[in-house]
């Protein structure tokens, strides 16, 4: 195995993940760590295999529902990567870890926002699946226990700021004018929509599957923009493939604000055992604090 991410989190993973596949006779021989934020994503590639290993605290209570809910889009016909269903029993538990498995999707070239857009236009017209799923009642909950069990990665200031801007923040989303809620995909980000060899494009990474209000899933493209380099003109045509400009909307500037707090939330539980989460979330922090709407943000470290 290749260990591409030095790091207690990624070693963790790496051993989960030998254990794990020893269990269910897969080959880890060449296995490549693809991710490492809200799950360790490894890539298997003698069977064409991607095992995801959850580090989120709340991962095995939610991961039944998002299995059944890419089977069901799957059965439908809906562009979606799927679980390997060779595999029983998942999502399978492993040293405390919640572990699932899916189809590799051999990518080719960057999906465009316009795909993006239609592809969430697409998913936000199907009927809710009949599988128990959570409503987004509260974005920032795994932000708010974050603050509250990381005080260790914290000072005593931040942990009060951040603390008094989530309620502050959570009671304005309350006030929303939402229309009614849909399937929402829940992490609706450019990088999870992937373009297979025949040129199609799929959703990948349903780990925050929920019912909600469709805005949710549009923000991410425009918070690109706003801290992860996407341009003005990928937004524009996001938003005429989609059908609507969430610019537009009365609550866009306080959507914005929501999911800047949120996207601080993995940085702040996984800083203790993920170098690329302690480099981060001090540059996340400090523009947060100092109400910089414009500061870069990385999804990687920066080369």
């Amino acid at each position: 195995m290749k260990r591409t991410v030095a790091g207690p989190l990624a070693i963790e993973a790496f051993g989960v993940l030998a254990e794990v596949c020893d269990r269910v006779g897969l080959d880890v021989r060449g296995a490549r760590l693809m991710r490492l934020r809200s799950n360790a994503v490894f890539r298997l590639p003698g069977s064409g295999i991607v095992v995801r290993i959850a580090t989120a605290p709340d991962a095995l209570t939610r991961l039944p529902a998002v299995l059944a809910v890419a089977r069901w889009l799957s059965d439908r016909g809906f562009p979606t990567v799927r679980p390997v269903d060779e595999i029983p029993g998942q999502p399978i538990v492993h040293g405390g870890r919640a572990v699932t498995f899916w189809r590799y999707v051999r990518s080719r070239g960057r999906p465009t926002t316009t795909e993006l857009g239609r592809i969430l236009r697409n998913l936000h017209g199907e009927p809710v699946p009949p599988v128990p799923l959570r409503t987004l009642s509260d974005p920032l909950a795994e932000v708010r226990s974050a603050v509250a069990c990381r005080a260790e990665v914290l000072s005593n200031g931040q942990r009060a700021w951040l603390s008094d801007r989530i309620e502050d923040l959570t009671e304005r989303w309350g006030d929303l004018p939402t229309g009614p809620p849909v399937l929402l995909h829940g992490d609706a980000w450019i990088d999870n929509l992937l373009r297979c060899q025949d040129g199609n494009v799929v959703l990948c990474d349903w780990d925050a599957v929920a019912v909600g209000p469709r805005e949710w899933d549009l923000v991410h493209t425009y918070h690109g923009q706003r801290r992860f380099g996407l341009t003005a003109a990928e937004v524009d045509r996001f938003a005429l493939a989609y059908g609507t400009d969430l610019r537009q909307w009365p609550g866009y500037a306080t959507l914005m604000e929501v999911r800047d707090m949120y996207a601080v939330g993995v940085h702040i539980r996984n800083a203790l055992g993920d170098p690329f989460s302690r480099q981060e979330l001090p540059r996340r922090l400090d523009s947060l604090l100092s109400g910089d709407g414009h500061a870069r943000w990385y999804m990687a470290a920066p080369a």
